[in-house]
């Protein structure tokens, strides 16, 4: 038997360490760090893994996806594009999408945005001529975007803000025995609190994303210039609320996420409406939320699952059903400004 320390456990004590040096850290830099790990070393996909996306559950989920595309294209006439998909998971929505559009007359270049060397090597397989970027700065700037982003905002780091007596505070990670537990940390400005929830009760706690807000303005912006268009499909709501949403996933069921960092998913619920925000004042044009159940209604999953059989019957239930992932996840557009409305938003 090796006596060699195994990553997670470097991982856990490495932030042990920090938190001892430095005092506890933000929920975002704990987070980021365990999520950084996770993808690093896995593919988390499939009944083997921790969860399962929509693409992977039916190849209806990006063959839709790809008709939406298409369609948009289309209307806005046929201009040299780009496809770039944000945390591609093993390239199955890509591969599914790709082959609707590559009927319609869209093949477009492939830009995948994803950091795990793992993931990296599964789409390698089936999209060999993919380009891969670290993040979204290097995306090509000449011709049109259409992005696809399902189930990647929900994984980025979020800060949660606590209610106390009479102020806010930013929640933080202390650390003891290599035992994490999220605790109050230092005040924060009143005027980063909106208005409508600045006097909530104490204990109420806020979640906001920075980084999802960053990337979503810089995807706007870019569509706005070069034209395009991006959909976003995440479990979430239409914020700002009051709620904690932060959760872990692992072997397909839920968990603590102060446990055992950089060995399970950790996720937070998607606030559309700050991200529609985002994309607005970048210039471009957001639609929704529409449910996801909705979207894939609206472009013709009940044909489609007709036309494949009796056999997709309960795939269709759990994409679609307000009590499976139909209301949960929530899908928001946008596109630049001269765009058509897209399919599904009316």
């Amino acid at each position: 038997m090796s006596d060699a320390v195994q990553p997670e456990a470097l991982l856990a004590e490495r932030l042990a360490r920090a938190i001892t040096l430095a005092g506890p850290i933000p929920i975002a830099q704990y987070m980021a760090a365990a999520n950084a790990h996770y993808y690093a070393t896995r593919d988390p996909l499939g009944t083997g893994g921790d969860f399962v996306t929509a693409p992977e559950i039916s190849q209806m989920f990006g063959e839709l996806i790809g008709a939406w595309l298409a369609d948009l294209w289309e209307r806005a006439g046929r201009p040299a594009a780009a496809y770039v998909e944000l945390g591609p998971g093993r390239g199955t929505l890509a591969v599914d999408a790709l082959r609707v559009m590559a009927k319609a007359g869209l093949a477009p270049p492939v830009h995948f945005v994803e950091t795990s060397p793992v993931l990296r090597a599964a789409q390698a397989e089936r999209l060999p001529d993919a380009v891969w970027h670290a993040d979204t700065t290097s995306l090509p700037d000449d011709v049109a975007l259409i992005v696809i982003a399902n189930e990647f905002f929900d994984a980025l780091p979020i800060r949660q803000l606590v209610r106390a007596l009479d102020h806010w505070h930013e929640r933080v990670v202390a650390c003891q025995d290599l035992l994490f537990l999220p605790i109050a940390g230092g005040r924060v400005p009143d005027a980063i609190i909106p208005p409508e929830l600045a006097d909530a009760p104490p204990g109420s706690v806020i979640e906001t994303s920075p980084a999802a807000v960053a990337i979503m303005r810089d995807l706007a912006q870019r569509i706005a210039a070069q034209g395009g268009a991006m959909l976003t499909i995440d479990y979430g709501y239409a914020g700002p609320a009051i709620g904690e949403t932060l959760q872990a996933v692992r072997t397909h069921g839920f968990a603590n996420p102060f446990e055992a960092p950089g060995e399970q998913d950790l996720t937070a619920h998607v606030d559309f409406a700050t991200l529609a925000a985002a994309a607005l004042s970048a210039g471009a044009v957001p639609f929704g939320p529409v449910s996801q159940g909705a979207l894939l209604t609206a472009l013709g999953i009940d044909a489609r699952a007709a036309a494949l059989g009796a056999k997709v019957a309960p795939d269709r239930e759990r994409l679609v059903a307000p009590d499976q992932m139909g209301d949960l996840f929530k899908a928001l557009a946008v596109t630049a400004r001269g765009w058509p409305q897209p399919a599904g938003y009316a």
